[in-house]
């Protein structure tokens, strides 16, 4: 089964067309300088979950770099509802990416351009997926990313040489790292616990605000997990009891390798496992509330 079938209908600049039918201008910013942002939505239950967040962030990093919203809000979830509903979804996530539209070819901003928006959906086992319990390993590699890395940007070479060499390496996600200390990962948000202590790297330029990391810092805080905000090293992560990641697809996963080196005792832990059943408990409410 080719892609296209895989996907379905995808919604672009107003029409859903088969997958096979969408298609964009070779002219669009999207395609020559990866001018534009993006968003992957989870989807529960044939609901959109944690999407007033994904909608908080679509706004910032629109806002970020001078682009107009596609459509009204209302509007734009309307139509994400109604892509869920056409290509019958009932667990997976949607992927959405907004670019500066057709222009000539010139680094500046083009003036009243309209933009492009795109939507297409996905299935993937997120509630029951078979790495929350054997867990995952991760590689180390430099960060060569730019220097807004909160913008959820399309420009994602730099993530890509990484994931490429941690699968060349068998690995399930790179860590990105400077001066030997971890930023997150190729796709996702980096965690250890030491001491039964919570670490993540606080908000900044240098990471993206990722949603998941932002709803289990509201689970830490309402469960009385133990949380620490600041950047720890690599060396601090293979002494770690437990790591973990975070992200739109997987929700929480557990680290149980980094670098060949296996962290505690080389299963997921007590921390991890209870984040994600939490977890996991809230996107089941948040769907079910939606359905009354």
């Amino acid at each position: 089964m080719g892609i296209e079938a895989s996907i379905g209908q995808v919604y672009i600049n107003g029409v859903f067309v088969p997958a096979q039918e969408a298609t964009v201008s070779v002219f669009d910013r999207g395609f020559l300088f990866g001018d534009g942002v993006y968003e992957v939505i989870p989807v529960i239950e044939g609901k959109l979950v944690d999407e007033a967040y994904s909608v908080e962030r679509l706004s910032r990093s629109l806002e970020a770099i001078e682009m107009a919203w596609p459509c009204g809000r209302d509007e734009y979830l309307d139509n994400l509802r109604e892509l869920i509903a056409r290509n019958k979804l009932h667990e997976g996530s949607v992927y959405v990416q907004v670019t500066r539209g057709v222009a000539k070819r010139d680094f500046a901003y083009p003036k009243d351009t309209p933009t492009t928006l795109m939507m297409f959906s996905a299935e993937r086992n997120i509630l029951e997926n078979p790495a929350a319990e054997s867990g995952v390993s991760v590689v180390t590699v430099p960060d060569l990313r730019w220097k807004r890395r909160d913008i959820k940007s399309l420009n994602l070479l730099a993530q890509c040489m990484a994931k490429q060499e941690a699968a060349a390496k068998s690995a399930f996600e790179a860590w990105m790292t400077e001066d030997d200390m971890v930023t997150e990962g190729g796709s996702s948000s980096a965690f250890i616990v030491s001491n039964g202590v919570l670490v993540t790297r606080p908000l900044s330029r240098t990471i993206l605000p990722g949603i998941r990391r932002r709803v289990i810092l509201e689970l830490c805080e309402s469960q009385g997990v133990r949380l620490e905000q600041r950047a720890f090293s690599v060396e601090e992560a293979l002494a770690a009891d437990e790591a973990m990641l975070s992200s739109a697809t997987t929700l929480i996963l557990p680290v149980t390798s980094i670098d060949g080196h296996s962290i505690g005792d080389g299963s997921p832990g007590p921390v991890t496992r209870n984040l994600r059943a939490l977890y996991k408990q809230h996107l089941l409410d948040e769907a079910a509330a939606k359905s009354i």
